[in-house]
């Protein structure tokens, strides 16, 4: 767990893949427990600490995640989220290219509860969602590519579900179709950047977060970044 942002209403974490950020049936202890004690030793306080979960993202998946230190901070965030005013880009490496290097992505999610997974579908069905989601490829190796991906409405396992609809699963993720598991355990999905206007003080909050450390990840990012000197590893 790192910290990359924090005033006196929000605190905002860059997750590592694996952490829950809320508790769940696995008695594992979640992210927001564990920034409630960074808090209480770095800030010296004393009794109960507050520390509410404005939004989430799934357990394998790494990167930026927005708690509340207050109470006035997490309704106000909350509201922002409900309103789609908070702007969430995710980066994504994954096996095959897209059909086009631009584009957008529309289809209509149905959670199915018994194996926690989100079934996918063309065309309206009852009970499924609308799911769009924009995406735009930013650099590709022999054999993986790294896309940015805009999220345009927030559902389950959203991003996962809508790439490997198009054959594009997620590098790790077996639940939706990728061949192998990662190492570590998690997918190569990563909550990148996230931007909002502040709903107590007004001011502007950007944040992005740095890729993990490993070298494919590594190799990608300087792609984007324009250095040509590191080699490809893959």
């Amino acid at each position: 767990m790192e910290v990359v942002y924090i005033d006196n209403h929000l605190v905002i974490v860059n997750k590592a893949a694996g952490e829950l950020v809320q508790g769940d049936r696995t008695g594992d202890e979640p992210l927001v427990e564990k920034v409630r004690q960074w808090l209480k030793v770095t800030y010296n306080k004393p009794g109960n600490v507050f520390c509410g979960v404005t939004h989430r993202i799934d357990r394998p998946t790494c990167g930026l995640v927005v708690l509340a230190r207050t109470s006035k901070g997490l309704s106000r965030m909350n509201e922002l989220f409900r309103k789609g005013e908070v702007s969430k880009t995710y980066w994504a490496i994954v096996g095959k290219l897209p059909p086009t290097p631009v584009g957008t992505l529309t289809h209509y999610l149905t959670p199915v509860e018994r194996n926690n997974t989100t079934l996918v579908s063309d065309t309206p069905r009852p009970g499924a969602l609308k799911a769009v989601l924009n995406y735009r490829l930013l650099a590709s190796t022999e054999r993986y590519h790294l896309l940015e991906v805009d999220l345009l409405t927030g559902r389950k396992h959203q991003i996962r579900a809508q790439l490997a609809a198009i054959g594009c699963s997620i590098k790790g993720d077996l639940k939706y179709g990728a061949p192998r598991s990662n190492p570590d355990g998690g997918i190569c999905l990563q909550s990148h950047r996230i931007h909002f206007v502040h709903p107590v003080s007004g001011n502007v909050v950007d944040v992005t977060a740095p890729v993990p450390p490993d070298n494919l990840w590594q190799a990608l990012a300087a792609q984007v970044a324009g250095d040509t000197e590191l080699t490809n590893p893959n």
